[in-house]
């Protein structure tokens, strides 16, 4: 099953769906430190650092699966939430290519801010279009919680497939508990000598507030707006800042660590082999503007059983007609 993936980002949403079984035929993302990002882990895909509105969807007729985290900025609480009249809004690109590439299937992720009232006339629309090219859809918001992060990350995900596909499309059931927030990173906390990690870990005993990568004009690396500092704070971490390592074995047991580009990457649900491309503030911030890898692995596995199921049903189908 083959995947064209727009609006990549640093590779969340790509590691997720290569775990489930998909391949990239190409990604495409704008930012050249994500571009970098991607071609440092995925050598062999192709990454395209092109903007949307110049992919051609007829280069890739027949792909399995159209995927893509469209910027949400236009959508966001934390923003003006001007919808369609925003120029970032990449939802009408996503339908052209849908369009020409016809996938059988589609995956598009956004902020929660789009689920609200405010916007119910545009995921009609949205969808409307989606039923003139020929798919059935879905809207679903996901705690990314829900699927092994230890982070509140609310998503708001959109399904479309073939009829005959999405007739066996179910969204992915809630995993057991995540882990904490000690429980991911006491190593990482550790992995300079620091004897207070073990006591850290143990008092990090929850999840995280949802990280805030910020965009280029705004937002630095913090790890968010006051109340998510003090969200922080109360599982031990320093959230003013970001560290460039772990505490040392000098350091106090009773210190207030920050977290590290790469710490902040695995509560983000990347393995920590990821590398990010870029000074601190751009990793950080192609690390908090990412999709949780394990919910897009969680839905693409569903869209991937949903594919193989319609299959079955066709190829049997010709072989009793055939009969």
């Amino acid at each position: 099953m083959t995947c064209l993936e727009i609006c990549a980002g640093a590779g969340g949403q790509s590691y997720g769906l290569e775990q489930a079984g998909f391949e990239h035929l190409a990604a495409v993302e704008i930012d050249p430190d994500a571009c970098e990002t991607l071609r440092l882990n995925r050598p062999h895909w192709t990454v395209l650092e092109n903007d949307v509105r110049d992919i051609d969807g007829s280069d890739y007729a027949g792909v399995t699966l159209l995927a893509g985290g469209v910027p949400c900025p236009p959508f966001s609480i934390a923003g003006k939430q001007l919808g369609a009249d925003d120029e970032r809004d990449l939802f009408p690109e996503a339908l052209r290519l849908v369009e020409e590439a016809q996938p059988e299937a589609v995956m598009l992720e956004n902020v929660r801010g789009l689920s609200t009232a405010k916007f119910a006339s545009y995921r009609e629309a949205v969808q409307e279009r989606l039923t003139e090219l020929g798919y059935e859809s879905d809207w679903q918001v996901l705690n990314a919680s829900e699927y092994g992060v230890p982070q509140l990350r609310p998503r708001f995900i959109l399904v479309a497939m073939k009829p005959d596909a999405f007739v066996y499309f179910e969204w992915p059931r809630p995993h057991h508990a995540p882990p904490t927030v000690g429980e991911k990173l006491r190593d990482l906390m550790a992995e300079h000598g620091w004897p207070g990690a073990s006591a850290w870990a143990k008092r990090a005993n929850g999840i995280g507030p949802t990280l805030v990568g910020g965009s280029r004009k705004h937002g630095g690396p913090d790890l968010g707006p006051t109340r998510a500092r003090a969200g922080w704070l109360q599982l031990g971490v320093d959230g003013r800042g970001l560290a460039d390592a772990a505490p040392g074995a000098d350091e106090s047991v009773n210190h207030i660590p920050k977290l590290t580009v790469r710490m902040a990457a695995v509560i983000q649900g990347f393995p920590a082999t990821w590398k990010f491309s870029g000074r601190k503030t751009a990793s950080y911030r192609q690390v908090g503007n990412a999709f949780p890898p394990p919910v897009a692995e969680a839905v693409g596995s569903s869209i991937a059983t949903a594919i193989r199921a319609a299959r079955s049903a066709s190829s049997g189908e010709r072989l009793r007609s055939v009969g």
